[in-house]
């Protein structure tokens, strides 16, 4: 063989190379990511814009229509999303957080309410709806009742017809299967071919480096309803501190962030959508802090597990 046909052959071979190696680059697993958070200022933050972000979720109390400070944050948060052309799933919840305390609102109440809600923020471009953040537990007033949480259900269905809806949210805790196989059967069964998307919010998991809560949530959605269902990671995220069981530690929270990714790899045939929670961090002032970034907006390590977890998924 002539030096210049090994040569030849030598450059053919590179430009193949050099050809399949984007393709590989670029693989993605088909889960589309996003942040939550409740502050407008995540979508004006350089390091925000730098994630090429465009989702997230904000949560509003049920019946935060008669709320004007409510209302006004939650105006200035979708505002913001819409300049940053990124599209909000608006999730309905409690409006008292203390433990068992809220009172469970009548089906009407909600209807009436969540209607305006819908309304209102239709007009701004929101079509994702949740039903009710993260309904089984004790902080929630439906955290008892998965007959009221599906009758919610219903009733959102009748003012939002058009609307992307996560039916059912819940959190990996005990008693989260009953919680959906009760919550299945006061859905009517000519409903049942609507519930298209069930939330889970997967803290323990994640942060405790396991799969079964997470597992046991789809589970147990699947024995309960044939129909294909999509999960939406609805809140997840690496905890920097929470209470006593997760003492302050970003290196923790690091290593936690890059687990995130791997287990909603795990379940990619099932999931299709994750939100971590949150941008804004406390610096481990408050009993709950997840936060991306400090206060004064620099990053945490878990801003970087964040970035480089995200650059393999979707948008």
């Amino acid at each position: 063989m002539s030096h210049a046909y090994k040569t030849l052959i030598g450059a053919l071979v590179g430009a193949c190379l050099l050809i399949a190696a984007p393709t590989q680059a670029i693989a993605k697993t088909h889960i589309a990511v996003g942040i939550g958070d409740q502050s407008p200022a995540m979508f004006s933050s350089s390091a925000w814009k730098a994630l090429h972000l465009k989702k997230t979720r904000y949560f509003l109390p049920w019946n935060s229509i008669h709320d004007k400070g409510q209302l006004a944050s939650a105006d200035a948060f979708v505002k913001a999303a819409r300049h940053a052309h990124v599209k909000v799933l608006m999730h309905v919840g409690t409006d008292n957080y203390a433990s068992k305390k809220a009172k469970l609102p009548s089906v009407s109440a909600y209807k009436k309410d969540v209607k305006a809600l819908v309304r209102r923020y239709k007009r701004l471009g929101v079509k994702e709806w949740g039903v009710w953040n993260e309904a089984n537990h004790a902080s929630q007033p439906t955290y008892r009742s998965p007959k009221r949480a599906a009758q919610y259900f219903t009733a959102m269905r009748s003012v939002c017809s058009h609307c992307t809806i996560v039916a059912l949210d819940v959190l990996d805790q005990k008693g989260v299967a009953t919680y959906i196989r009760k919550w299945y059967a006061a859905v009517p069964k000519s409903s049942r071919k609507y519930v298209k998307i069930v939330g889970i919010h997967n803290y323990s998991d994640v942060n405790r480096k396991r799969s079964s809560g997470t597992k046991t949530i789809i589970n147990a959605v699947h024995k309960a309803d044939r129909v294909d269902t999509d999960f939406w990671l609805t809140e997840t995220g690496a905890l920097v501190s929470f209470g006593r069981s997760f003492p302050c530690s970003e290196s923790r929270a690091k290593s936690r962030m890059t687990y995130m990714f791997t287990l909603a790899k795990k379940y990619r045939k099932d999931i299709t959508r994750l939100y971590s929670y949150n941008w804004q961090g406390t610096d481990c002032t408050n009993r709950f802090d997840a936060g991306l970034v400090h206060p004064d907006g620099t990053t945490r390590p878990s801003y970087d597990a964040f970035k480089k977890g995200a650059a393999s998924f979707t948008r």
